[in-house]
């Protein structure tokens, strides 16, 4: 007799066969041009349809009966049938899930569906079936706007991720997932959003709500609680989440005093970067951010280093470059060409992330834009054609930064970024926001050394930056940048023969600001729990010793809002009191103002001349 744990779904043709496969995207190439990297759908398909024949073959009963080919409730024909799991599926991360990069008129939606239940089946290669629907409304009642079915199999690590389509611009939904063979097993509901059409008034974007994005970067799993990511989620109006790098990170460390032991060992393969990631997504501050609001990344190893490994450039790592010794001497056994196929492919499948156009090489910038009210740039400035950075063992990066060739972007991504930055305001945007890396501002150390993995090692490319942005007339440029576990906010301002242009007290001259984020928990890069009154000390010496910079601050783990409007954008930064356990325990550190009137710079008095923690260039 058919298993109790299986039944057939209705799959005739070759292509409606793998229909169901081809809607989960998790299945698909990370690269639009590359299909040789995605799964073969319809080899999976085959194989599901042999396994049905095989356990067809033996189908008579002890009374008798035997189990011909007949179609099925779904009007298929059950030859042609792949078994699907029946027994129970647990949505492991459901929160559970999460959504990203949205449209006008669609957005992803993500989950992960394992089988569950007291028989699991012992063919790793049945599929399992979920279901997903999409409302305009909190109760889910009514007609769905989209729904549909998707396989996932352990060929994915039983992720789904799907595109929800024929959505409304600028418009708020509601959605869950199901088991298509039990529509009572539901994952929680989430909630969701698009973006604002190209055209849509400025004063129109979010209906006419001011938006704010929570900005993040650097969370490494055994420093501490992802409390920030609750933070944001719970008590600010964040309506995306933007991540700047350092999502996972590929090394272990010491967390299991505080409940936060790093699972198996460095990361090097497919299931080494799953099982990270596995884990990550349980901490149930990250859970929650997951579903709040749509998150707008980077990839994986682009995103900055440690997805991979550290210290990443075009052609390798600190412990694992495209050479003979490197693979000898990586921790992990592995070259760097083997770690990014290998985390690539399992962020495809883990995070809510559209595919892209790697024509050349592995290319994730691109261009979201949100009405008039801004242009919400993303930069790979770690891995699309960077020169090679500081290795901690090389010691020549900082005689050869001002090299005119050298290039953090690359040829490629900074004639497109420039473009991006001129159509910007010929199309008339209000704001010009950028999300990338690492700090982009000019950082001399007390000893006058630079930070050589930032842009201070790539000196010649930043002035061409500034340059274009000076050149153009380019106005309402705001930097995002993470890494450098600490908070720095500057003004744009030339660092060469133009610095007599700025005036760092009235803040006449710049072109732009940066906001600089500090850490969701990775260790201050001004010593590992470091108290505030000592970071203020070694805060102070910077804000001293560096012209544009406003203000710095090193010992809180935390994030910032970036909030928007026609008029104006506002920077507030949030200090975490405690990351050794879950809690929403913040404060609000600092607040910045800048205004939407071609000023280029901070509002002045800077963050209205006090803030909570940091130091201040100019008090009061």
């Amino acid at each position: 007799m058919i298993s109790v744990l299986f039944m057939g779904v209705a799959l005739s043709a070759v292509a409606g066969a793998t229909e169901l496969f081809d809607r989960n995207l998790a299945y698909s190439s990370p690269f639009t041009n590359t299909p040789h990297l995605s799964h073969d759908t319809r080899f999976l398909q085959r194989r599901h349809a042999h396994d049905v024949k095989r356990q067809l073959s033996d189908t008579q009963g002890s009374d008798g009966f035997k189990d011909e080919h007949y179609p099925t409730f779904y009007g298929g024909d059950f030859s042609s049938s792949p078994w699907i799991y029946n027994g129970g599926i647990n949505f492991t991360h459901s929160g559970n899930g999460g959504f990203g990069d949205p449209f006008d008129n669609s957005v992803l939606l993500w989950t992960r569906a394992v089988p569950d239940g007291p028989t699991l089946p012992s063919d790793v290669s049945i599929p399992v079936c979920v279901s997903f629907k999409i409302f305009d409304n909190e109760k889910l009642a009514g007609h769905p706007i989209d729904s549909g079915d998707a396989f996932t199999s352990y060929d994915v690590d039983h992720t789904v991720k799907v595109e929800a389509r024929n959505l409304k611009p600028d418009t708020h939904y509601w959605y869950q997932f199901s088991d298509c063979t039990n529509p009572k097993t539901v994952s929680p509901v989430g909630a969701t959003r698009t973006i604002a059409s190209p055209n849509t008034p400025a004063n129109r974007v979010n209906g006419g709500k001011p938006l704010t994005l929570a900005v993040f970067s650097c969370s490494r799993y055994q420093d501490g609680y992802f409390n920030a990511y609750g933070v944001a989620a719970h008590n600010t109006s964040a309506d995306i989440f933007v991540h700047l790098g350092d999502y996972i990170y590929e090394s272990l460390g010491h967390g299991a005093n505080i409940g936060r032991k790093t699972l198996g060992r460095e990361l090097a393969t497919i299931a080494d970067y799953r099982l990270r990631l596995n884990q990550y997504r349980t901490d149930v501050s990250l859970v929650d951010a997951h579903v709040k609001g749509p998150w707008i990344t980077v990839w994986i190893i682009f995103q900055d280093d440690h997805e991979v490994a550290d210290q990443a450039w075009k052609a390798g790592t600190a412990d694992s470059n495209d050479t003979a010794v490197g693979c000898s001497f990586s921790a992990s056994g592995a070259c760097f060409t083997d770690r990014k196929l290998a985390a690539v492919r399992a962020y495809h499948e883990w995070m809510p992330i559209r595919q892209v156009d790697p024509d050349d090489k592995l290319r994730i910038w691109r261009n979201f834009q949100i009405g008039k009210l801004l242009d919400l740039t993303m930069l790979d400035t770690r891995q699309y054609d960077r020169d090679i950075t500081d290795l901690y063992y090389n010691t020549v990066i900082d005689s050869i930064a001002d090299e005119q060739s050298r290039s953090l972007m690359g040829t490629n991504q900074e004639n497109w970024f420039f473009q991006t930055l001129s159509a910007s305001k010929r199309r008339g945007a209000i704001w010009r926001v950028v999300g990338q890396q690492i700090v982009f501002t000019q950082l001399n150390e007390s000893s006058g050394c630079k930070r050589k993995d930032a842009w201070d090692g790539y000196r010649a490319n930043r002035a061409r930056v500034l340059n274009h942005l000076y050149g153009d007339e380019i106005s309402n440029t705001l930097i995002l940048s993470g890494d450098s576990h600490a908070n720095w906010v500057s003004d744009l301002a030339p660092h060469t023969h133009m610095r007599c242009r700025y005036n760092p007290v009235t803040g006449q001259g710049a072109i732009g600001v940066e906001f600089a984020g500090t850490a969701v928990t990775s260790s201050s890069a001004f010593g590992a729990g470091i108290a505030p009154a000592a970071a203020d000390v070694i805060s102070r010496k910077y804000v001293q010793g560096n012209v544009d910079l406003q203000w710095s601050e090193g010992s809180y783990r935390g994030f910032f809002t970036l909030t928007l409007n026609t008029t104006a954008a506002t920077a507030t930064y949030y200090a975490m009191r405690n990351i050794s356990n879950p809690n929403l325990d913040a404060f609000a550190s600092a607040t910045f103002v800048v205004e939407a009137v071609g000023a280029n710079k901070l509002a002045r008095p800077v963050a209205g001349g006090q803030v909570s923690a940091g130091a201040l260039k100019v008090q009061g």
